[in-house]
């Protein structure tokens, strides 16, 4: 999808006002990248230690179920 807007001065920044078609709502950290004219902006990806404490802090289970070992059929020829 492509969109119009236009740049504005927000103090000593400029600025552009993200339609509400391309918004990534309130609050969303992104990351500015430009390669000579082309400006990219995409959310802020989580670091791997960020993403591992998310995970700790999940629920741990009540308990651990046990699978039932899987066969595992002779194909010859592959």
């Amino acid at each position: 999808m492509t969109v119009t807007s236009r740049t504005f001065r927000s103090g000593n920044s400029d600025a552009v006002r993200l339609p509400k078609e391309i918004s990534f709502g309130p609050g969303v950290e992104v990351e500015i990248e430009r390669k000579g004219d082309v400006v990219t902006i995409s959310p802020k990806r989580k670091s791997v230690k960020e993403m591992l404490a998310k995970l700790r802090s999940l629920p741990k289970p009540s308990s651990i179920g046990v699978r039932e070992e899987v066969e595992i059929p002779d194909r010859s020829g592959l």
